[in-house]
């Protein structure tokens, strides 16, 4: 298999809404940024087959000549996201059916059917031709199937595929009735046919609630293979012709729609498009790049972000001075190889004509947004294959599980602002804070490399996830969980027996009610030492079992009673939350579980910059970044070090300024 074996630097480009005379003003203008790859025919179906029966690669042809003949890593993209307007016209059963039962004609993108025969049929067809034609040239890196997969499609297909799906797993019509609890309602089913996809027409009550949560999310699992199956069609097709260049396809962080664990199994390269808004805190923006580098446990493409601003979000807002290159060297310290935008040069039309872009619509150089990127292009070729493939190790875990984010959402009651990524981002916001390196795995990953493994919401209980976690904590290991943990099975039936469930017996409590808070409300909290704070949305009532109390609530009826627990099991600890704290208040446990596990962060002192690392052979890399608007003291651990971008020493009173990124090299 090809392997990357230089930062790729470029992004999605798009000459065939160009000129010819546009091309080699971009070649110039490329060259001049040390931009070293593009990312080619991600929307060209209509251009390259206009008919049934014919396909014309003349202009493709042209456009891969060109960047071979400039020596620059091409990105190859099937086409197949958005479909051309004779295939509507002869089989318009392609086109989806949405959520309110409506048929789709022609239009927009991600709007075939993914159990359409048809569209299976000619999408593999293209990705087999183009694989055929285009798999010898040198310069070919990486095949880019599809492009951002996703939505759901609700059609007749779909419902007799999701019927053939249901069989495969429950093999029987009993077995079904008893996963989805069909009693309820008297739901019951007595043939396959009787299954209706869940959408306003069936048992969904909005897209976000539904009467039967294992049936919805049987469909999200459902829908998540048919698009993955769509994905590896596309794969054998290349495959037949090409069994050297890596495949991917463009993934978008936490998107909700598609368990990409499953996905990054099928792929070659994990890739993804990261595109904060204004106020996106730094914390999720690394924590996007931390899971796309846990789905493979493996260095990742940035294949798009914008070098300048969106156009899509409500409020599109300028990236200041110095701040891409701060958010670049971001990817990179959390384990990308690649730095790529969408754009390379702004399109004149359509709905991302104001999308930003390296060539603005001046076309030329002099602007603000294209000096930063040659700036970084200087920068990033330079440094070679220095951090290609180079480890991002962390002692700390936090298990993210697709399964839970549907099923927890789709759950009525007991809040409604009760969200599975906000959980998640609110224990990870911790670490990120305090520069402790963490993977983000899922629940069938092997745990017993970390310290430190947690689990927030962890509601939907499936495999022999406990008696793996129990396992590690017995043998020493630090676990943290909390309120709306072990309720459910796969199905969403609950698990008798009390609350946490299967994980009563490590938490070393009896969870006997749940109480809600709406946003106006909160409760006071009293730790042991007598320190206090606020708990908000939920609150457990919960009871001591083998677990000895945290501290306690100091209103509300159940003022008196433990809002956290710590529970020794075997050689390790078991930390539970029953209740979603303040930040100090959170810190305060989490610190306690560090303290645990022994878990440490990068740099000793307090600091308001981003300070990570990865490892190369014997050779650690300090990613030292700024994200700030203030400038921040210089940690004592690098004084006297280099900085490998400017090459300079960094001194004692050393001020790293707003934005500004450091990279220290430590031979070990």
């Amino acid at each position: 298999m090809k392997k990357i074996k230089r930062i790729f630097y470029g992004g999605d480009y798009n000459p065939e809404q160009w000129e010819k005379k546009i091309w080699l003003e971009d070649m110039e203008i490329f060259k001049s940024a040390k931009i070293n790859s593009a990312t080619i025919n991600v929307f060209s179906w209509a251009k390259i087959q206009p008919s049934k029966d014919v396909y014309d690669f003349e202009q493709l042809d042209e456009i891969m000549n060109q960047l071979a003949k400039e020596n620059i890593e091409i990105v190859l993209g099937t086409s197949t996201a958005a479909l051309p307007a004779w295939l509507y016209k002869e089989y318009p059963e392609v086109g989806r059916v949405d959520f309110e039962g409506r048929r789709h004609r022609f239009g927009q993108r991600h709007n075939a059917c993914p159990n359409s025969l048809v569209y299976q049929h000619f999408s593999t067809r293209l990705a087999g031709k183009l694989a055929e034609r285009y798999s010898d040239v040198p310069q070919l890196a990486v095949w880019h199937i599809n492009n951002e997969y996703g939505g759901i499609c609700y059609c007749e297909n779909c419902e007799k595929a999701f019927r053939i799906w249901l069989k495969k797993k429950y093999q029987t019509i009993e077995a079904l009735n008893t996963a989805w609890n069909l009693n309820f309602w008297g739901h019951s089913v007595y043939d396959w046919d009787e299954i209706v996809v869940p959408n306003c027409l069936g048992d969904a009550m909005n897209e976000e609630e539904t009467a039967f949560a294992g049936l919805s999310v049987d469909y999200m699992r459902f829908n998540s293979d048919s698009l993955l199956a769509n994905f590896k069609a596309e794969r054998e097709a290349i495959r037949q012709f090409d069994q050297e260049t890596p495949v991917t396809t463009n993934l978008m962080g936490t998107y909700k729609g598609l368990d990409y664990f499953k996905w990054a199994k099928e792929m070659d390269l994990v890739s993804w498009d990261n595109y904060p808004a204004y106020n996106t805190p730094w914390s999720s923006v690394a924590l996007g790049h931390d899971l796309m580098r846990g789905l493979k446990d493996q260095s990742f493409m940035l294949m798009e972000q914008t070098p300048s601003q969106q156009n899509w979000q409500p409020y599109n807002s300028l990236k200041k001075p110095g701040e891409l290159r701060a958010q670049s060297y971001q990817a990179i310290a959390h384990g990308a190889d690649t730095i790529q935008y969408f754009q390379l040069r702004r399109s004149i039309g359509g709905c991302e004509k104001l999308h930003g872009a390296v060539i603005e619509h001046a076309g030329t150089t002099n602007t603000r947004v294209f000096r930063e990127v040659a700036e970084l292009g200087n920068e990033l070729e330079s440094l070679g294959d220095l951090l290609v493939e180079a480890t991002c190790p962390a002692k700390v875990a936090i298990l993210f599980d697709w399964d839970n984010y549907w099923a927890l959402e789709y759950t009525s009651g007991p809040n409604q602002n009760l969200k599975y990524v906000e959980q998640i981002q609110q224990v990870y916001a911790y670490f990120y804070q305090q520069n402790i390196p963490v993977d983000l795995i899922p629940i069938d990953r092997d745990i017993s490399k970390y310290e430190l493994i947690l689990a927030p919401v962890l509601y939907m209980i499936k495999g022999e996830i406990v008696s793996r976690i129990e396992d590690f904590v017995r043998a020493g290991g630090t676990f943290v969980t909390t309120f709306m943990s072990g309720i459910v099975d796969q199905s969403d039936n609950v698990l008798l027996g009390g609350y946490p469930g299967p994980l009563r017996k490590l938490t070393g409590i009896w969870v006997e009610e749940l109480d809600a808070l709406a946003p106006e409300q909160s409760n006071q909290i009293q730790f042991a030492d007598g320190e206090t704070g606020t708990a908000t949305l939920v609150s457990d009532l919960l009871h001591l079992e083998t677990a000895e109390s945290l501290g306690s609530y100091t209103d509300n009826f159940y003022a008196g009673q433990p809002f956290a627990t710590k529970c020794s099991f075997g050689k390790g600890q078991t930390y539970y939350l029953g209740t979603q704290l303040d930040t100090n208040s959170l810190a305060k446990v989490l610190n306690e579980a560090c303290a645990s596990a022994k878990v440490e962060p990068v740099v000793a002192e307090e600091t308001a910059l981003e300070i990570t690392y990865r490892e190369k052979g014997r050779q650690k890399f300090y990613f030292i970044i700024n994200l700030s608007d203030q400038s921040q003291k210089l940690p004592t651990k690098f004084i006297g070090q280099k900085d490998l971008l400017k090459q300079t020493s960094l001194v004692a009173e050393y001020l790293v300024k707003a934005y500004e990124v450091l990279i220290v090299k430590e031979s070990q």
